[in-house]
């Protein structure tokens, strides 16, 4: 799934650069550090790429470069002209995936099995154009230990926090109450937050997206 890497140093100049995802945060962080983006939402089929990740024995580092890929291509379909950017999370407990929660009861047991242990938290980024790939992927890797939180507080968590999290692969946002779940977090901050940021704006400059 790993596509051309393409390594001129530039691009066109008015080309568009578009964020495939609908992540709050990642526009967010994006736009704090100064680039203007614009966000284009696209379908790919996560599950089925990540069960062919599975089959194929890959590391949840090449699957979500896989994914992120996958949506780089989607909004190059949509967006032809434009430099897409696109980004993936993985999370594993010990050698388990854990995939997003789908309603309130899984998100539960997931933050359930993650309570008193350490998880490793992978972002991926990805940059492309219409001729291929800006460089090679962006990879972040977080280790997250959770504290041995109460049931009350679990619940607490649930009730006020719990909606905003069904999105987010490990139920748990870090600029918010999130942080609350941990005990001790080794990793970039940005790269918990869905993308390796510094790596991402060193890769603009390097290709005339941003000033340098």
């Amino acid at each position: 799934m790993i596509g051309r890497v393409q390594t001129s140093m530039s691009v066109l100049p008015d080309a568009h650069l578009i964020l495939a995802s609908r992540s709050a945060a990642r526009r967010a962080m994006l736009e704090a550090a100064g680039v203007t983006i614009e966000t284009l939402s696209v379908q790919v089929d996560e599950p089925a790429i990540r069960h062919a990740a599975r089959q194929a024995g890959w590391s949840i580092e090449a699957t979500a470069v896989a994914l992120a890929e996958a949506k780089a291509k989607a909004g190059l379909q949509l967006r032809p002209t434009a430099i897409v950017l696109a980004a993936d999370q993985m999370l594993a407990l010990d050698d388990r995936w854990i995939d997003k929660a789908s309603s309130i009861e899984s998100l539960r047991q997931t933050l359930s099995s993650l309570r008193g242990r350490c998880h490793r938290l992978v972002s991926a980024a990805v940059l492309w154009v219409d001729s291929g790939a800006l460089g090679p992927p962006m990879v972040g890797t977080a280790w997250m230990a959770m504290r041995t939180f109460s049931d009350h507080f679990l619940e607490t968590y649930l009730r006020l926090e719990g909606p905003a999290c069904l999105g987010s692969v490990g139920g748990y946002r870090i600029e918010g109450p999130g942080a609350q779940l941990f005990a001790r977090i080794d990793g970039d901050h940005f790269t918990i937050q869905g993308m390796p940021l510094i790596e991402v704006l060193d890769r603009l400059r390097q290709h005339g997206v941003i000033e340098a």
